[in-house]
């Protein structure tokens, strides 16, 4: 009996993922599961558990292709009962929604693909198909397109490094940062707002305790979203739309990129509940564990950037959310208490806001509310 592999629907807005790597070789045994292959979409990077026990006997796409969702991907020759050339329906838990077949002769291609031949005025139907079943990938336009470049207008895609240089290929992950990050500086009009807050009556109440300093970020952020409601808002057609959950995005550095992780209902949780969620979606980020839904949804995001020593940030609005707050590297510093020099952890933190939606008095206003709850909070009544 057969089961066949195919392209997951890994989000509802995810048009099709690239096979990085089949994490059983061809003919090797697998047990249901079991990581078969990792994944990566625009949203996540990901291993796809086996549905079924078996041997792996057919590998119809092979790493580094990219393909739409439903594109048969693999056949195992499967152990479990059930019915011959059975689709396996959920893969890793989530919904597969095969391809549905058109008319004869009709060519499919993915809306990234289709987005992306007219962006560089390419006509598919010039390009030859490399995907499975000869479709064409976003890697077969891009291609195409350099083949196409004339003479004296040669681009790193095909030409050849010059002496002591090197070219990195672009993953899809990194394209993606890329796109997202240039389109969010097209779309906001980008401002950022700086404060320094003294973190002494944190670091004596952490004492003791396994908590970083970012759950008491978490939570100062969440109490001032609750007197300032248009921080955690969305610009739209119709007007602003406040957000009535407070969903934060914890941006995470990965060996290859970033993600951003949601802690959804943050201002319900606990310090404890927040320091042991922040860590589980890091390190599930890290050894590509998340689901997608796990990445989506946020309505503002906080950014970490002191854990590598840096003091100052100014970083990009993750869209369609309005604002993102930066948080600097915490260090002790000579600072004036009442007209005498103290000793004190300090730490800087930005707020880079959509001038579209609030002003900077309102943007200076969220931040005052979040440096008095980080200095005057009372943090055993809420461990």
């Amino acid at each position: 009996m057969a089961t066949d592999i195919i392209m997951p629907q890994l989000g509802e807005s995810i048009a099709e993922g690239t096979v990085v790597k089949w994490l059983v070789p061809l003919g090797g045994t697998i047990e249901k599961d079991q990581s078969l292959l990792e994944v990566e979409t625009e949203k996540v990077d990901l291993e796809v558990p086996s549905p079924a026990t078996g041997v792996l006997n057919e590998i119809l796409v092979k790493a580094g292709e990219t393909v739409a969702v439903g594109t048969l991907l693999a056949r195992i020759d499967s152990t479990s009962v059930s019915t011959p050339s059975e689709v396996i329906h959920r893969v890793g838990g989530v919904v597969v929604r095969p391809v549905e077949p058109g008319a004869p002769g009709e060519e499919h291609h993915s809306p990234a693909v289709r987005q992306l031949a007219k962006e560089h005025e390419v006509d598919l139907t010039h390009v030859k198909g490399t995907g499975a079943g000869g479709r064409v990938t976003k890697k077969d336009v891009l291609e195409f397109v350099s083949q196409s470049t004339p003479a004296g207008k040669v681009s790193v895609a095909n030409g050849e490094p010059s002496m002591g240089e090197e070219v990195l290929p672009l993953t899809p992950m990194r394209k993606t940062i890329a796109d997202r990050m240039l389109k969010s500086r097209q779309t906001s009009a980008h401002v950022s707002t700086f404060f320094e807050a003294d973190f002494s009556s944190i670091a004596a109440f952490r004492k003791g305790r396994d908590l970083t300093y970012l759950p008491f970020v978490v939570r100062a952020v969440t109490r001032a979203m609750r007197d300032v409601p248009m921080v955690n808002s969305t610009w739209g057609d119709q007007g602003i739309v406040i957000k009535k959950d407070l969903h934060i995005g914890i941006a995470t550095a990965l060996e290859d990129g970033l993600l951003v992780p949601v802690v959804r209902h943050a201002d319900r949780k606990t310090l404890t509940q927040l320091a042991k969620e922040i860590a589980d979606l890091a390190e599930r980020a890290r050894s590509k564990k998340l689901s997608p839904d796990e990445v989506q949804g946020g309505t503002f995001t906080i950014t970490n950037h002191g854990g590598f020593g840096s003091l100052f940030s100014a970083p990009i609005i993750h869209q369609p959310q309005i604002a993102i707050l930066g948080v600097g590297a915490v260090q002790k510093r000579p600072v004036v208490i009442n007209d005498a020099i103290a000793i004190r952890p300090m730490g800087y933190l930005s707020l880079s806001f959509d001038h579209r939606v609030i002003d900077g008095a309102t943007a200076d206003q969220f931040m005052a509310k979040v440096k008095h709850y980080l200095e005057q909070s009372h943090w055993e009544q809420i461990l």
